[in-house]
């Protein structure tokens, strides 16, 4: 039983050293990676999403002019990108 605490412990100490060690060195962990990649994705895709919605109402109900799907379309694409870009400045610069 001794022997079982004693193996825990040293794993515990082995992963506590290697998260300082990396947080010294400003490495980045895989989860931190994939968070960021999703802050990306989810940024540009609902404003894109909900530009399409309100595009296709808009068009639904008659109105004259340019495809306003396309048009809406194009501004949530545009909108999405800038959001991502903030989000990803505030987090090169957190550090």
């Amino acid at each position: 039983m001794r022997e079982d605490r004693d193996v825990m412990r040293e794993a515990v100490r082995s992963k506590q050293r290697r998260k300082e060690r990396a947080r010294r060195e400003g490495r980045k962990g895989l989860a931190q990676g994939l968070g960021t990649f999703g802050l990306v994705g989810w940024s540009v895709a609902i404003p894109t999403l909900l530009g399409v919605a309100l595009g296709r109402w808009l068009d639904a109900r008659g109105t004259a002019g340019p495809s306003w799907t396309l048009t809406l379309l194009l501004a949530g694409v545009v909108v999405g990108g800038f959001i991502a870009w903030y989000g990803l400045q505030r987090e090169v610069h957190r550090d």
